[in-house]
């Protein structure tokens, strides 16, 4: 069990949400797979929808308008605590602002920007909402992570802009991002036996107890199991594809990630 209630490190990935096509068959799907209760918010808010574990906000979701239709992703916001300067240091270090500073009132303000190998990830300045109060358990997030075909330069990038330590792996291409000595994300190397269709992208991993007991609930949802199930040092994993579209990965940790 992991409760936060204070602004996470920059760098930190902080929260996740969504543009569905679809909120209420959003909050069907993922209800039922992770049991999620879900706080509403009011026409102001565009009813941008809370997901909730023992009540408190781990992620979140709103609905396109009718006449926009981009695909269906769950985006990761990596924490800052001065927006405007990381937006700076986005575009200095070769990165672009795809969505202008957004500001929520009380709960804090944000952006979109991708990254140089294509990726896109949002900006958090948290005010009233730090992000996700609850990480590391089922039905939260448990782990961030960046898929690329270029990890060297994703690396000294997110370096450049969040001033990360970079910590690569002997036997695997991947380089784990650290915080003040704290593990927070990685960046993972796709190779040619990665569909040459699939782009950089940031995938979230969603804490489970029993991943194959998930994946046959996500398919009696209406959810598409995208990979096999495969067995790491960190625990059992698999990726599944929503109704709407967005993929994400479900693992079974055999151990806490650092937050």
């Amino acid at each position: 069990m992991s409760e936060l209630n204070a602004p996470y490190a920059p760098g930190t990935p902080a929260w996740v949400d969504m543009m569905t096509t679809d909120r209420v068959a959003t909050m069907d799907f993922y209800g039922g797979l992770f049991g999620w209760d879900f706080e509403i918010g009011g026409p102001e808010t565009g009813y941008y929808t809370m997901a909730l574990v023992r009540g408190k906000p781990v992620a979140g979701f709103g609905e396109m308008p009718p006449d926009v239709m981009f695909p269906v992703v769950w985006t990761t916001y990596l924490a800052t605590d001065d927006l405007d300067d990381t937006l700076d240091r986005v575009n200095t270090a070769g990165g672009k602002v795809l969505v202008p500073e957004f500001d929520t009132g009380g709960p804090g303000r944000g952006a979109i920007t991708v990254d140089p190998t294509g990726a896109a990830f949002g900006l958090w300045e948290a005010g009233t909402h730090i992000g996700a109060y609850v990480v590391n358990e089922p039905g939260s997030v448990v782990w961030s992570e960046l898929a690329t075909r270029d990890p060297d330069s994703a690396a000294e990038f997110y370096r450049e802009v969040f001033e990360f330590d970079l910590e690569p792996l002997p036997d695997f291409p991947y380089t784990e991002l650290q915080v003040a000595g704290r593990t927070v994300a990685g960046i993972f190397g796709m190779d040619e036996s990665i569909p040459a269709e699939i782009p950089a992208h940031w995938m979230t991993y969603f804490a489970v107890s029993d991943v194959d007991e998930i994946v046959n609930r996500a398919r009696d949802l209406g959810g598409i199991p995208a990979g096999a199930i495969a067995d790491s040092r960190f625990g059992r994993f698999t990726t599944l594809g929503d109704p709407m579209g967005a993929t994400f990965k479900v693992i079974q940790v055999s151990r806490p990630q650092a937050r």
